[in-house]
């Protein structure tokens, strides 16, 4: 992102750690896949401490963990059903279904490019934004009435925490995107006369990351040991999500670091109904009454709901897969596999058309984090919906097994992700403590020459206004590849400027070239090679209370002004920070990890 500037804020610094949920205070997770969606909570002074989930929802008499993400709404935009009562309604004129609209998020989707052609489109003058808006307000009016219902007591839900769960590729713009979203959608607001922190109490946390913290007290994990690495593979509905973890101390109290930058992609299991569907429309070309929306619609139910999750692969190449017709008419074509009012499949033109390109697609996503982490990795856990499906944990297995000890689907899978983000908001501390870095942050400065300068760069060497040889084209690291950040923690680096008067961009413009490295060697000039541009990062220091301060007064000789610049790293991003005294002045993204 060439060109960057950073922009001023007025925001006091934030901490070197990350703040967590009160004593007593209520968290609350909002698992918000692109198929299903669920709400875990938990208080020290509920049950034991332990997470609870909601299971009652409208329109079902039995429990369920999580509902479909899903919309219906009339013509003029307003919302008729949500949840399992918009999934379950009958086609109606004057109605339209909205499901998926998550995926207009991610990446690709805000950089304009098609996530996916069969992807349904949004209704005629809503945004993706809207429907998230719509769907987070149905959710999280149910969810304050449920809860407060369960725990039997009139709850302050205004002052929860609530943890909303992204997936791992996301980049900061649909972060961003989706807290505004929430906020809009009202799920956290003021608890009190003069509450200014109230945004506060939104956290954003990624679905590896939260899989993780569900996975760490299981005893899937109890054997490994300090130094040890572990991968979560969270499968879910449009997307699947990998993150590394190293054991840095006990395991017990979730002493982890992440060993390298997530990553993602969408090859959940929603993709296997497109194909699906793609194969249906192919062997019923020529008997258009099973094309109709709704019998469509009958066809891929019973796909997801019976078959797809227990689907073997190979050994059920022999099997038929049979389908019931919606419409009873035209109901015999053995060429097509039509057979007495059934679609007949052949289990090896399921798993050649709709399985293999889809998990292929994941197999490749783990081969490449496993590359990415350049590291021995000693556990996987399968977590999310789509790690239920039988075929993916063996293909998974067969791949991996020879290399990775420990292959496994934990307890709650398809909840760790809702289940964990509510156990890290309860948790009084960090718990995903510690990020290590993948790569050296370096930033080129002007420093006072010294003796290995006037030996070794002495055409970079310069007299500046003062009369101060200055050695131009320094390297200074910001943090080293390899190093161990926790998480939160900010990297202050002091600066000083020299302005010769308070006027014109020179004397003003504080302007840094930042680079990164994935070599293990540390450089001093930027001749040195091994690193490459970031950005050009331009700070202008008049925001800075103490250049207004030497501005106002009288300084013949010029006026240095001193900074502090300060380096914020996490996963998802590496972030500049300027600082005066403590005091944040602003800041800028200036790389994207994932």
């Amino acid at each position: 992102m060439n060109g960057a500037s950073i922009v001023g804020t007025g925001a006091p610094a934030a901490g070197d750690t990350i703040s967590s949920a009160g004593e007593g205070r209520m968290s609350i997770s909002i698992d918000f896949g692109t198929t299903f969606s669920g709400v875990a909570y938990g208080s020290s002074r509920i049950a034991g401490g332990n997470v609870q989930q909601i299971l009652t929802w409208p329109g079902a008499r039995e429990n369920f963990r999580k509902i479909p993400t899903c919309l219906l709404y009339d013509d003029a935009g307003r919302v008729l059903a949500w949840g399992l009562e918009a999934k379950n309604a009958s086609p109606m004129p004057g109605t339209v279904r909205c499901e998926w609209f998550k995926l207009s998020l991610e990446p690709s989707a805000l950089r304009g490019d098609i996530v996916d052609p069969r992807l349904p489109k949004l209704p005629l003058g809503k945004k993706a934004v809207d429907l998230i808006v719509d769907f987070l307000t149905c959710l999280w009016d149910y969810a304050r009435e449920r809860i407060t219902q369960e725990i039997g007591i009139v709850a302050d839900l205004n002052a929860a925490d609530v943890w909303l769960t992204l997936p791992a590729a996301w980049d900061a713009k649909g972060c961003q995107m989706m807290r505004e979203a929430a906020i809009q959608a009202g799920l956290v607001g003021t608890a009190f006369a003069g509450d200014r922190d109230w945004r506060d109490r939104l956290h954003i946390i990624t679905e590896p990351e939260a899989a993780a913290v569900h996975c760490a007290h299981l005893t899937d994990l109890h054997q490994l040991r300090p130094s040890q690495n572990f991968m979560i593979c969270d499968a879910g509905g449009g997307t699947v999500d990998l993150a590394v973890y190293k054991i840095i101390g006990s395991l017990q109290d979730l002493e982890i670091a992440e060993v390298c930058a997530r990553s993602g992609s969408n090859c959940g299991s929603l993709f296997l109904d497109l194909r699906f569907m793609e194969l249906v429309r192919i062997l019923l070309e020529d008997h258009p009454v099973h094309l109709e929306p709704a019998s469509l619609a009958h066809f891929m139910h019973a796909f997801s709901e019976t078959e797809k999750l227990g689907y073997l692969g190979k050994s059920d190449d022999g099997n038929m897969f049979r389908f019931t017709c919606f419409n009873v008419e035209d109901s015999d074509d053995p060429s097509v596999g039509l057979i007495n009012g059934e679609l007949t499949i052949p289990g090896n033109m399921l798993r050649g058309e709709v399985f293999n390109p889809v998990i292929e697609q994941v197999l490749d996503l783990i081969e490449e984090q496993i590359c990415r982490a350049n590291q021995r990795v000693d556990a996987l856990l399968l977590v999310g919906g789509f790690s239920g499906s039988e075929y993916l944990r063996k293909r998974v297995e067969e791949t991996f097994g020879s290399r990775i000890e420990v292959i496994a689907r934990p307890s709650d899978a398809d909840t760790a992700t809702c289940r964990g983000a509510a156990q890290y908001g309860l948790a009084h501390r960090q718990l995903v403590s510690s990020f290590i870095a993948p790569k050296s942050y370096i930033m080129r400065v002007k420093l006072p020459a010294d003796l290995e300068d006037w030996q070794r760069r002495p055409a970079y060497i310069t007299r500046n206004d003062a009369g101060v040889h200055i050695c131009e084209n320094r390297l200074q690291y910001l943090v080293s590849k390899g190093a161990i950040l926790r998480k939160g923690q900010r990297i202050r680096t002091k600066f000083c400027k020299f302005s010769s008067s308070s006027q014109g961009d020179i004397d003003r413009m504080f302007v840094a070239m930042l680079y990164a490295s994935d070599s293990d060697e540390t450089m001093r000039y930027t001749d040195e090679g091994g690193m490459y541009e970031l950005c050009k990062w331009t700070v202008d220091l008049s925001i800075l209370p103490s250049f207004q301060h030497h501005a106002n007064v009288p300084h013949p000789g010029g006026f240095y002004t001193h900074f502090e610049v300060g380096l914020e790293l996490d996963s998802a991003e590496a972030r500049g920070v300027l600082l005066d005294n403590g005091y944040e002045c602003g800041r800028v993204a200036f790389d994207f990890l994932v």
